[in-house]
C-alpha cells in the first residue's frame, strides 16, 4: 500500500534557468525532490534552492538551501544548508558532485565493459565549447604533438564540424582529454563520467581528491604527475602497450564496484530527510528581519550586492 509523500511549499531562484514554472521544472534538483515529494511553487515557501547566479535568495526568509553545479563556494553566513563540491561533508554541508545529477551513476556501477578492439579505435579525443580553461588548451596542444587528438567541439576544432552525440563519439577513442574548467578539492564535474562511460581512459585534470570520487586504477590522474610532461609519457606507455590499456579498461569505475558515499542513494536519502523534516524557520534568514523592509526584488543587482555585505557587517557586530 503506498503512503502519501510529504508536501512542501519551495522556490527556485539564481539558477541558470528562468523563474517560470515550466523552467523551474526542468531542474536537476526539482527532478530529484520531485522522486521524494509532493512540491508546490510558491513565492512565500517553508523552503528556499538557490545557486549562483544572482542575489534573489536575499528577499526570502526561509530556509535556505544553497546549490551549485560550479566552482563556487557555499556561504553559510547566507543558507542553512548546501549541496556543493566541498569538503568537509556535514549536517549542513552535503558534498553532491555534478555528475551525480546526470542520471550516470548505474551506468558506472558494475565490472567494467570490456576493451572491444583495441586497433579499431583513434587515439585521443577533445570535446569542449569554454575556451576559458589555459590548462585544457596547453595539454591539448602538447598532446597533440605526440599525436593527433580529434577535437570535435567549438574550441579547437579540427574536424570541420561539432559532433552531433558526445557520448557515441568519445566511444571511439583509446583516451579522452577529461579537463574541468579549473581545479579546486571537490571540483569533479561530467567530464570524467562520460568518458568511463564511453569506455574510454580519461585523462583527468581538475580535482587533486578524485580518487576519493572514482577508482584511481581506472584513469590517468594530471595530479599524481609532476608536470603535464610526465603525463603525456604515460599516454605515450599506454597508447603503446595492449596490455597495459587492456588493465586500465577492464578496472571498474568505482573502487571494488560499488558507488562513492557522496552519490550513495541512502545518504543522500537521509540528507534530505534531515533538511526537510526539521524546522521550516531559518537559521539565517531570521536574523535579518530589520532588514526586510529595505529588499525588494526589482532593485538593481548591485543594490543586493551591497545589502549581503551590510548583513554579513551587521553578523559580525552581533557576534552571529
Amino acid at each position: 500500500m503506498s503512503t502519501a509523500r510529504k508536501k512542501l511549499k519551495v522556490a527556485f531562484t539564481d539558477f541558470w534557468h528562468g523563474n517560470t514554472a515550466e523552467e523551474i521544472k526542468t531542474n536537476p534538483i526539482y527532478q530529484l525532490l520531485a522522486q521524494c515529494y509532493e512540491l508546490e511553487l510558491s513565492e512565500c515557501p517553508d523552503f528556499l534552492i538557490y545557486s549562483c547566479f544572482g542575489t534573489r535568495y536575499l528577499k526570502y526568509n526561509c530556509t535556505r538551501i544553497f546549490y551549485t553545479g560550479e566552482n563556487v563556494r557555499p556561504d553559510f553566513d547566507q543558507c542553512d544548508y548546501a549541496f556543493s563540491f566541498d569538503y568537509p561533508v556535514s549536517e549542513r554541508n552535503y558534498r553532491l558532485p555534478l555528475y551525480f545529477l546526470y542520471d550516470q551513476i548505474d551506468q558506472l556501477k558494475g565490472p567494467a565493459q570490456g576493451t572491444g578492439r583495441i586497433s579499431s579505435r583513434k587515439f585521443c579525443n577533445f570535446l569542449y565549447s569554454n575556451k576559458k580553461a589555459p590548462e585544457r588548451i596547453e595539454f591539448f596542444n602538447l598532446l597533440n604533438d605526440y599525436k593527433r587528438v580529434d577535437s570535435g567541439g567549438k574550441v579547437l576544432n579540427n574536424m570541420g564540424g561539432r559532433v552531433a552525440n558526445k557520448l557515441e563519439f568519445l566511444r571511439a577513442y583509446k583516451f579522452t582529454i577529461a579537463f574541468e574548467n579549473s581545479s579546486y578539492p571537490g571540483y569533479t564535474t561530467e567530464k570524467i563520467a562520460e568518458a568511463l562511460i564511453a569506455n574510454t581512459i580519461p585523462i583527468y585534470w581538475g580535482n587533486p581528491l578524485v580518487g576519493q570520487d572514482f577508482n584511481p586504477d581506472r584513469f590517468i590522474n594530471c595530479h599524481d604527475y609532476k608536470g603535464f610532461g610526465a603525463v603525456i609519457e604515460r599516454v605515450k606507455e599506454i597508447d603503446n602497450n595492449d596490455a597495459l590499456f587492456h588493465r586500465y579498461i577492464s578496472a571498474p569505475a568505482f573502487a571494488n564496484g560499488v558507488d562513492n558515499e557522496f552519490v550513495n542513494s541512502e545518504n543522500l536519502r537521509k540528507q534530505l530527510n534531515r533538511i526537510f523534516s526539521g524546522s521550516t524557520k531559518s537559521n539565517v534568514a531570521g536574523h535579518f528581519d530589520w532588514l526586510k523592509h529595505m529588499f525588494h526584488p526589482a532593485r538593481p543587482r548591485d543594490f543586493a550586492t551591497s545589502l549581503a555585505r551590510r548583513i554579513k557587517q551587521k553578523r559580525r557586530q552581533q557576534g552571529i
